[in-house]
C-alpha cells in the first residue's frame, strides 16, 4: 500500500491528470438545470438578487446567454462577469487630452554664444535644417563668426489625439491674442471721441454752435447747424427714398433703414383676434381667408379680405368654366386638355356653348324639346306690342282668289312635309341598321381580343394584314357605345 501511494505520488502524469480532471465543468443534472433556469426566471421578474460580478456591479438578468458567457480564454473558471464585453485597457491606444497642443515659438532662455557642432551653418541653430532654416543667407555664415547665433525652437511632441481632440477648432487657441483686436478698437474709438470734442470746441468758440440755455433749444425748435450735428443724425435717419437692401444699393451712402414696414400696414394675425376666424399659416406668412368674415363688415369697407380675392376676380372665372367644361367634354369622349389643346378646347367650347346639341337647354337630365327649344333660345325677348283699341288696325277681308291661293299653298306644304318625313324615316332606319351592324362587330372584336389576350405572348397570331381606312360614324358610336371607363360607376353591370 505504501509503495503504491509512493508510486502514484512520484508518478508525473499523475497530477497533471489531476489537474485536468479540475479545470474540466461539471455535467449539471437535471434537477441543477431546473433550478438554475427557475432562478433565471426569478432575477427577471425582479424576485431574486442580480447576479454581482468580481468587481461588485449587478449584471443584468435580461442579457442574453450569448453575451453573458465568458469565453475559456479569458477566464477558465467561468465567473459570472461582464469585463469580456467591456474595452481592454490594454488595448486602448493612449491619447493626448483636449488641453495638449504643440509649442510655439523659441526657445527664450536657452540661448547659445557660441557655434555648436552639428548645428545649421547659416544661423548656428540646431533643431532645424537648411531646408527649414528661415533666415536670410547671411554674407558670413554663424560657423566662421560664432556670433547671433539664433535660438532653437522648441522641440515638439508627438500628438496623438482622439476623435473629439482632432476636430476640436478651438483646441491651442490663445485667448489673450484677442485682446489685441479689443485694446485696438479701443484706440479707434478715442480717437474719434477726442476728434469730436476738438471740433465742438472750435464750432462753439467760432459761434457757429447755439447756447443750451437759448430759448429755441428749450422748445426743441432748434435746428442741426454744425456738420457734426448733421451728419450724426443722418447716420441712423430713417429715409424713405433709399432703395431696398439688394437693390441699386449704393456702399457710398452710408444710411441705415432701421424699419422697412410701414406702421400703418396691420399684421394679418392681428386683424381678427377670435381663435375660429380666418387660419393664418407663419411659415408662409399667408391668409387665405377672410378675417373678416364673420364679424358683420361690408367686404367693400375693410381693407383686406384675405390673399384669395383674386381667384374670384379678372378671367379666373371664365377659366374655371373652361376647365370644368374641358372635364365634361372628356367624360363625353372628346379628347380635349386645357393645357394641351387650348385653341381646340375653346373652339368646341363656343360651338357648344349653348348646353345639349338636340335643343340647345342649358337643364341637366331635362326633357329634350328639339327645334322649338332651339327657336326660343335664339329669339331675343322683345317688349310685346299693346293691342290698339281702334279698328282701324283690323285686317281688310280677303276675296276669294286670294282664299284658293292660300289653300293651295297648304296642300303643297302638307305634301312636302309627308315626303321629307318619309324619307327621314327611311334614313333613321338605315343608320339604326348600320349601328346594330357596327355594334356587333365591335362585340366581335372585344371576344377576340380577350381570347388573344389570354393567350401566351409566344402562341399570339401576328396582325400584319388588316385593312387601313377611316371608320364610319356607325362604327365611332358602337366604340364609344362598348367602350368602358375605369371611374364609370355604372361599368361592373354592364355585363350582366
Amino acid at each position: 500500500a505504501k509503495m503504491s501511494s509512493g508510486a502514484v505520488a512520484n508518478d508525473p502524469h499523475a497530477g497533471e491528470e489531476n489537474d485536468v480532471s479540475l479545470e474540466e465543468p461539471k455535467k449539471m443534472t437535471r434537477e441543477h438545470w431546473r433550478k438554475k433556469k427557475e432562478l433565471e426566471e426569478q432575477r427577471k421578474l425582479g424576485n431574486a438578487p442580480a447576479e454581482v460580478d468580481e468587481e461588485g456591479k449587478d449584471i443584468n438578468p435580461h442579457i442574453p446567454q450569448y453575451i453573458s458567457s465568458v469565453p475559456w480564454y479569458i477566464d477558465p473558471s467561468k465567473r459570472p462577469t461582464l469585463k469580456h464585453q467591456r474595452p481592454q485597457p490594454e488595448k486602448q491606444k493612449q491619447c493626448n487630452s483636449s488641453g495638449d497642443w504643440y509649442k510655439l515659438g523659441v526657445q527664450e532662455y536657452a540661448v547659445a554664444t557660441r557655434y555648436r557642432k552639428g548645428a545649421w551653418e547659416n544661423c548656428g541653430a540646431l533643431t532645424h535644417e537648411n531646408k527649414d532654416c528661415m533666415e536670410r543667407p547671411r554674407k558670413v555664415r554663424a560657423k566662421y563668426t560664432g556670433m547671433n547665433i539664433a535660438p532653437d525652437e522648441h522641440v515638439q511632441p508627438q500628438m496623438m489625439f482622439d476623435y473629439d481632440g482632432k476636430r476640436d477648432r478651438w483646441n491651442g487657441y490663445n485667448p489673450e491674442e484677442h485682446m489685441k483686436i479689443v485694446e485696438e478698437y479701443s484706440k479707434a474709438d478715442l480717437a474719434k471721441h477726442t476728434l469730436k470734442a476738438q471740433k465742438l470746441q472750435e464750432e462753439f468758440a467760432s459761434g457757429k454752435l447755439e447756447q443750451v440755455n437759448s430759448p429755441r433749444h428749450q422748445w426743441r425748435e432748434e435746428e442741426p447747424n454744425s456738420q457734426t450735428e448733421r451728419d450724426h443724425n443722418s447716420e441712423d435717419k430713417c429715409v424713405d427714398d433709399i432703395d431696398m437692401p439688394g437693390q441699386n444699393f449704393d456702399s457710398k451712402r452710408r444710411i441705415t433703414v432701421r424699419n422697412l414696414r410701414i406702421r400703418e400696414d396691420i399684421a394679418k394675425y392681428l386683424r381678427n383676434l377670435d381663435p375660429n376666424s380666418a387660419y393664418y399659416d407663419p411659415k408662409t406668412r399667408a391668409m387665405r381667408e377672410n378675417p373678416y368674415a364673420n364679424t358683420g363688415k361690408n367686404p367693400d369697407e375693410v381693407g383686406y379680405t384675405g390673399d384669395s380675392f383674386d381667384r374670384y376676380t379678372g378671367d379666373t372665372i371664365s377659366m374655371a368654366q373652361t376647365q370644368l367644361f374641358a372635364w365634361e367634354a372628356y367624360d363625353k369622349g372628346s379628347e380635349v386638355h386645357l393645357q394641351a389643346d387650348p385653341t381646340k378646347l375653346e373652339l368646341l367650347y363656343k360651338s357648344f356653348k349653348w348646353g345639349y346639341r338636340c335643343c340647345h337647354s342649358f337643364v341637366k337630365y331635362s326633357y329634350c324639346t328639339g327645334e322649338a327649344g332651339k327657336e326660343i333660345a335664339n329669339t331675343k325677348p322683345s317688349l310685346m306690342e299693346e293691342q290698339p283699341e281702334e279698328e282701324e288696325h283690323m285686317t281688310k277681308p280677303k276675296t276669294l282668289m286670294e282664299i284658293h291661293q292660300e289653300k293651295q299653298k297648304e296642300k303643297k306644304k302638307k305634301k312636302h312635309k309627308k315626303s321629307s318625313n318619309s324619307d327621314s324615316e327611311g334614313e333613321g332606319k338605315k343608320k339604326q341598321v348600320k349601328l346594330k351592324k357596327a355594334l356587333n362587330a365591335e362585340e366581335a372584336r372585344l371576344l377576340h381580343v380577350k381570347e388573344i389576350m389570354q393567350l401566351d405572348e409566344r402562341k399570339r397570331p401576328y396582325n400584319s394584314q388588316y385593312e387601313t381606312r377611316e371608320p364610319t360614324e356607325e362604327e365611332l358610336e358602337a366604340y364609344r357605345m362598348k367602350r368602358q371607363r375605369p371611374d364609370d360607376p355604372m361599368a361592373s353591370f354592364l355585363g350582366q
